[in-house]
């Protein structure tokens, strides 16, 4: 019972409904590490608090962990859209006090709901315009610039009295691959990672971030492992060169880049990680207890050291509530960071009431079904507006009206792409608002870079084409 209470603590599983189902409970109970939670289990704020006070009752130093970055990947505001800009946006607001307010008032939100560990921010790079999982999920490109405001976001959420963790080591930026379906490689050599990649996680180990998640990533000149199952990556990289003294918590184990989870999770603990995630697609008690009972026989057989698991087990409730609030939610601070982010090129100029084409892709595994378009906001601001949702198709469209047409990686989407590039060409008077990565200029009259597609990045693209489309000049 001791060796399989032992083992429960590393666990970190999701589950379905917005009540912790009764195993989740009994585990909790037994010593279960704690839980992770996803936009299934998110009605609002006072619902959290009331789902982790369930957990909590249980057993107080449950770890409770959430993957709220802000912007596209939120999960407390999945229903309408986060209220918090990403972190693409706070690069580009680049106002290193801003970030730290931004994720400090977040972290107090947090703490409110009865969440332990945050699992951000993405200390990855914008390495590719090819990646296809992190975007604006980073902060930038410019690896001292981002490592600063990685620095400055995991000082802020922790002074919430919130575990910050920095993602995904070491560094997903320069990958083709989403390694939610299968394995990347790096292309990188060890050299090029030092220089470039984990500058920002250097920057998050020096302030004190409380733990870091591994990425399924494979540096060749690391050997052939991932760096979730690769000792040389999470022991002698992470800990020994770079000095990360907290919890490493792995990816989630059922992503399509590890083949077995039985075997990695094993893998993972002898490479040095201490809390393994699953659930995000795979959330039920038959998975936790297959992985528990492969666990305690890895041990039994002698594969895996009890001493590594008590180890893990020990940074696993380092991570553990309860957090006692600190500071206040201020939404207003996502609002002034949003507007902030917002680039602009060419002259802004609605002659009457557009035609708004949002040009519809599919979100990120990571993101999820989150609402988005700008058709909403400007409808409400301008009266007259029309609103065309597309997912590439050319829709009707008028000369004697305005057309805003609004993209999410535009570069990425060829669709996306091509329907710009014949809007551009019928010679409109158009705006383009890219709210994903800043791609090449598509032939706009005029364009709009949200830097995110978040709620409030969204409201302030639309708050400044009204204002022009009264004739005022809100910047």
């Amino acid at each position: 019972m001791e060796l399989r209470r032992l083992v429960d603590s590393v666990l970190l599983p999701g589950f379905l409904g917005t009540t912790p189902p009764d195993w989740v409970l009994r585990r909790v109970a037994e010593g279960l590490g704690g839980v992770v939670l996803f936009a299934r289990n998110v009605v609002d704020d006072e619902q959290v608090a009331a789902l982790t006070a369930a957990l909590r009752a249980e057993r107080p130093d449950v770890v409770v962990g959430i993957d709220e970055e802000g912007g596209d990947v939120t999960r407390l505001d999945a229903a309408t859209g986060s209220l918090v800009p990403g972190s693409l946006a706070l690069g580009a607001a680049d106002d290193i006090a801003l970030t730290s307010a931004v994720a400090a008032s977040l972290g107090a939100r947090l703490a409110e709901c009865g969440v332990t560990v945050d699992l951000a921010p993405s200390a990855d790079l914008t390495l590719t315009p090819d990646d296809p999982i992190i975007g604006v999920r980073a902060f930038g490109s410019d690896p001292q610039r981002a490592a600063a405001h990685v620095a400055a976001y995991v000082s802020g959420m922790q002074s919430a009295g919130i575990a910050a963790c920095a993602k995904h080591f070491p560094g997903h930026g320069a990958s083709t691959v989403d390694s939610h379906h299968a394995l990347p490689v790096l292309p990188r050599t060890e050299r090029q990672l030092w220089d470039t990649e984990l500058v920002p996680f250097r920057a998050a180990v020096d302030a004190g971030v409380r733990s870091v998640m591994s990425g399924h990533l494979v540096v060749p000149d690391w050997g052939p492992e991932p760096a979730t199952t690769n000792r040389h990556a999470l022991t002698e990289v992470l800990r020994g060169q770079l000095g990360f003294t907290g919890a490493v918590i792995t990816d989630a184990l059922e992503m399509g880049a590890v083949a077995n989870i039985a075997d990695g999770a094993i893998q993972a603990l002898l490479a040095g990680a201490d809390v393994l995630c699953v659930g995000g697609e795979l959330a039920d008690a038959d998975i936790v207890d297959r992985l528990a009972a492969a666990l305690v026989d890895a041990v039994r057989s002698g594969v895996l050291p009890e001493e590594r698991l008590a180890s893990a087990a020990s940074r696993a409730r380092s991570l553990g509530g309860p957090v006692t609030p600190s500071g206040t939610w201020d939404a207003s601070l996502g609002v002034t960071a949003a507007r902030r982010a917002l680039r602009v090129t060419g002259t802004l100029a609605l002659s009457a009431p557009p035609l708004v084409v949002d040009v519809e892709v599919a979100p990120t595994i990571a993101a999820g079904p989150v609402p988005w378009g700008l058709g909403p906001h400007l409808a409400e601001l301008i009266p007259g507006t029309e609103v065309v949702r597309t997912t590439g198709e050319l829709p009707a469209v008028s000369s004697d009206r305005p057309v805003v047409v609004v993209t999410r990686d535009a570069h990425r989407h060829s669709e996306a792409r091509d329907l710009v590039l014949s809007l551009a060409k019928i010679g409109l008077d158009l705006v383009h608002v890219e709210t994903g990565v800043p791609g090449p200029d598509l032939g706009s009259a005029a364009r709009i870079d949200t830097h995110g597609g978040s709620y409030v990045s969204l409201r302030a693209a639309a708050e400044l084409l009204a204002a022009h489309a009264a004739g005022e000049d809100s910047r």
